[in-house]
Order: structure tokens, then C-alpha cells, then sequence
């Protein structure tokens, strides 16, 4: 039914001894959104993946996709998926490869066309297993756009390519997406996130945290960062100051993330003492970081932190 979303997982549930890898996830996704999926190592966001695809069943609750069972989905073609643990073929030509797997679906992308949608159309007739990380990596992205999917899933896509090589996949990434195309993907980059994802869900310990905007998490972060010279003075009472939501100390440098940067500063610039007073957006590290309870500091002897709000409440 055209009405279903994309994905759509409901409480659940998937563990591994005492581990709750998935802990009661619910999480829809609509079609032609993309969708970031962001956490720490070993914060359940492969075990998601797997259940998305029908690699792995819940121990409760349910997966579907399309409003039916992820392994038919799958089996229809409607889902193509980009996993770490991949190999390249050896001796066999990136068309070869690519038209092999389209042949496996009941109505796949042409060849030309996916080929071209992940810039290889000048790297055809080359061998596989003799192409740059970079180049390989398009060629995975070829193979998972040939069964012409309508939901696309990318496990950490540009996991140790170069800015060059990063660029150019999610280049060819969001041409697929404008198509109409849903995309979810996982990745330890938070400026990808940022600059391609109109929803970013955070996941810790097999629970998400927060599902929103890269906006609407900064802004529950605090939106803004206000920093300033302590010259020695004190830090008492940092927290205390209008919209101030945590304070992190940098040396002799102090910087409060705000959620009402102007109270904040009027207050400050009342003190005669106050010396490079800076203005600036929370970045989403800064939000990642925040949600995570994972506390920031350039050196474990010059500088310490005090967070006033490590736990954030943003959901859809």
C-alpha cells in the first residue's frame, strides 16, 4: 500500500545473552525522507541495520518495511543495501558485476543507469578487485542500486575513504535520493549527517535517544555556544546564568552552551571583567556529545567540564 511508510519498527526488541543490542525501538521513516543513524560503537546501530534487512529477527516486537516482512521486501527488490563486510569479486568487470546482481531482481535498474548514478559510467570495463577504495566503494553502491530499490541502506558508507572519494559518493548518494528515493544510513562522520540527512535519529545502548532535525537537536543542546576569557576568575555559578544549559572550562576559557544566547550575554557583559566574549552555533558534535553524556576536553590537565544537562528529550 502506498500509505505505508518506508520502515517502520514497532518495540522492538533483539538480545544477544544479557545484551539488549535493540531495546524496544520504535521508528518510522516515510518515504523519500533520508534518515541518519547516529551512535557510539556498540550502541546498537548495526543490530538495527540487520533487523531492517530480515538478517535477524526480533525477539519481540516487529520490523516491516513497506508494511510487509523485510525478507520479502528484499526479495522484491524494493531494498538495496551497502554493509561493511564486503569483499570485492575477483576477475570480473564492474558492469559485469553490476548486471549479474540487476539480473537477480524482478524489475532492476538498467545497467547504464546505475552505473551512472554512482560515477562509474569511465570505470565499466575495469576489474573489481583492481580499483581504488573509493572506486570500489561506488562500485558497492552500483550493486545495491540494481535492483532499482526504493529504500536505500548505507552501513557507514565512507568508512575510510578520503574527503575527495567522500564527496563524490554522497554526490551521487543524494542524485539517488532526489529521485523520491528513501535512504537510511549510519556513519561516525556528524558532517554528513548534517549536510545530508533531513532527520538524524540518535541511538545508545539499543534505545534511541533523540529523532529529529540536525537543527532541533542543536537547539535541544543548547543552540548556542557563548564563550569567554576567565583571566583567572571564578566559575561558580556558571550554571546558574539565564539559558545556560552546560558549562565546559578549556583551560582559562569558558564556554557555555545556551539555549537563549542573548539573556545569557547581557548578563556576562554587566561583568566589567568580561574579555573575548564569542557568540557561536552548537555544532551537532557538540549535540551528539551532549545526548550521549560523553563529556569534551583538550587535555585531561588543563581543562575540566561540568554538564547541567547530559540527557536530552527530543522525540518525534
Amino acid at each position: 500500500m502506498k500509505n505505508e511508510p518506508a520502515v517502520a519498527f514497532e518495540a522492538a526488541t533483539k538480545t544477544y545473552g544479557d545484551v539488549r543490542a535493540v531495546d524496544g525501538v520504535d521508528l518510522t521513516i516515510r518515504r523519500g525522507e533520508t534518515v541518519a543513524l547516529l551512535g557510539r560503537n556498540g550502541a546498537g546501530k548495526s543490530t538495527t541495520i540487520n533487523l531492517l534487512l530480515g538478517l535477524d529477527e526480533p525477539v519481540s516486537g516487529r520490523v516491516r518495511l513497506f508494511g510487509e516482512p523485510p525478507a520479502r521486501a528484499v526479495a522484491a527488490g524494493r531494498v538495496g543495501a551497502m554493509l561493511q563486510d564486503t569483499r570485492p569479486v575477483p576477475r570480473v568487470t564492474v558492469r559485469e558485476l553490476v548486471t549479474f546482481v540487476a539480473r537477480a531482481y524482478p524489475a532492476p535498474m538498467r545497467v547504464d543507469e546505475a552505473l551512472e548514478l554512482a560515477g562509474l559510467t569511465g570505470l565499466a570495463g575495469r576489474r573489481v578487485d583492481r580499483l581504488s577504495g573509493g572506486q570500489a566503494q561506488r562500485v558497492r553502491f552500483a550493486v545495491a542500486l540494481a535492483g532499482n530499490p526504493e529504500l536505500l541502506v548505507l552501513d557507514e558508507p565512507t568508512a575510510a575513504l578520503d574527503v575527495e572519494a567522500r564527496q563524490t559518493f554522497w554526490d551521487a548518494m543524494r542524485g539517488y535520493a532526489r529521485r523520491g528515493n528513501t535512504v537510511l544510513f549510519s556513519t561516525h562522520y556528524l558532517e554528513e549527517a548534517d549536510a545530508s540527512a533531513d532527520r538524524i535519529v540518535v541511538v545508545d545502548s539499543g534505545r534511541i535517544l533523540a529523532d529529529g532535525t540536525a537543527d532541533q537537536l542543536k537547539r535541544a543542546a543548547g543552540g548556542t555556544v557563548v564563550s569567554f576569557d576567565l583571566a583567572g576568575g571564578p566559575t561558580e555559578g556558571l550554571s546558574l546564568l539565564p539559558g545556560v544549559t552546560a558549562v565546559e572550562i578549556r583551560g582559562d576559557r569558558a564556554h557555555l552552551r545556551s539555549a537563549d544566547s542573548d539573556a545569557t550575554v547581557l548578563t556576562l557583559a554587566a561583568r566589567d571583567s568580561i574579555r573575548g566574549l564569542e557568540v557561536a552555533p552548537v555544532s551537532l558534535n557538540d549535540a551528539f556529545l551532549a545526548l550521549t553524556g560523553v563529556t569534551k576536553s583538550t587535555s585531561p590537565s588543563t581543562s575540566t567540564s561540568t554538564s547541567t544537562s547530559t540527557s536530552l528529550e527530543l522525540t518525534r
